[in-house]
């Protein structure tokens, strides 16, 4: 059996990226919270945590944080069953694996409410739609939005809608290097914006357009940087629609070439034992994401 004493000190260093702080939260010296940890790492035989700046937890630590936020979430299901286990906790923290241009659109607006009416805090974790899985593969988070449809074991995935993106560019940038009837072999010659290396919606789009894969780039991993690079003139490259509405209204960007535009698919995964909370989480995306999301 574990003890769950060892465990609540591995979880209050990785959540609070160190021992001093994680001793605070605790209510114990930094020494009794370090003491704990190895003393976890005594009983399963090898290191949880890979210490750092911040601490990291290792494979196995990463698999005991998840087991650790499953049970919170059970033991807070079982305190609204039992109102006399109710000890006034802090709020429930949920970590949540999303791609940084559903973070800079719908996200915020669909979850608000929630969280408001469950006392929950989230813990955002930024990857890109066609990695983000692998978060939960590694037990680091209680749920995921992502484009990969098939969950990872133990977890179940849920189709939210699609995200729709665009080729655009500022006037600017079009009257500079792209002639007046552009064709797809022309936008391979004139510099990209990339959101990172993970990155595909380019290459994806060339390859819809008829173009080749293979295109000078920037890389900017920032939804909000990647929008002002377009509007700087920078170069052209595929921006949420939903982010860009007012841009475009005003002429501020506009679309390289006539052709359609890119649907991604979102889906949200969470563990099939995350209890009620994760439960309800699902049910109130999937009736709301449909404001900001397309069906496809």
């Amino acid at each position: 059996m574990f003890d769950y004493k060892l465990l609540a000190a591995l979880a209050a260093v990785v959540e609070q990226a160190g021992f001093e702080r994680a001793a605070q939260t605790l209510g114990l010296s930094q020494s009794a919270v370090s003491q704990r940890v190895k003393l976890l790492e005594a009983r399963v035989g090898q290191p949880v945590l890979l210490r750092g700046t911040p601490p990291r937890p290792t494979a196995l630590g990463q698999r005991l944080l998840n087991h650790v936020q499953q049970v919170r979430l059970l033991e807070r299901d079982l305190q609204g069953q039992v109102p006399a286990l109710d000890d006034n906790r802090l709020p429930e923290r949920l970590r949540i694996a999303l791609n940084a241009d559903s973070l800079a659109t719908w996200w915020a607006g669909a979850v608000a409410p929630f969280c408001a009416d469950h006392r929950v805090l989230l813990e955002h974790v930024v990857e890109d739609q066609a990695v983000g899985l692998k978060r939960m593969r590694a037990g680091e988070v209680a749920g995921c939005v992502c484009a990969a449809e098939r969950p990872v074991a133990g977890a179940r995935s849920q189709y939210l809608g699609a995200m729709r993106y665009r080729a655009l560019a500022s006037p600017a940038f079009i009257e500079r290097y792209l002639p007046r009837q552009a064709a797809a072999e022309d936008l391979a010659r004139v510099p990209a914006i990339v959101f990172g290396p993970d990155d595909r919606l380019q290459h994806r789009y060339m390859a819809a357009v008829g173009g080749t894969e293979t295109f000078v780039h920037h890389l900017c991993p920032s939804s909000e940087g990647f929008v002002r690079m377009l509007q700087s003139g920078l170069g052209w490259g595929l921006v949420p629609q939903l982010q860009v509405r007012g841009e475009l209204a005003r002429g501020e960007l506009v679309d390289v070439l006539s052709g359609p535009p890119i649907d991604v698919p979102l889906y949200w995964h969470h563990w099939r034992n995350g209890g009620a909370l994760l439960d309800e989480l699902t049910r109130h995306l999937v009736r709301c994401a449909g404001v900001w999301l397309v069906a496809e």
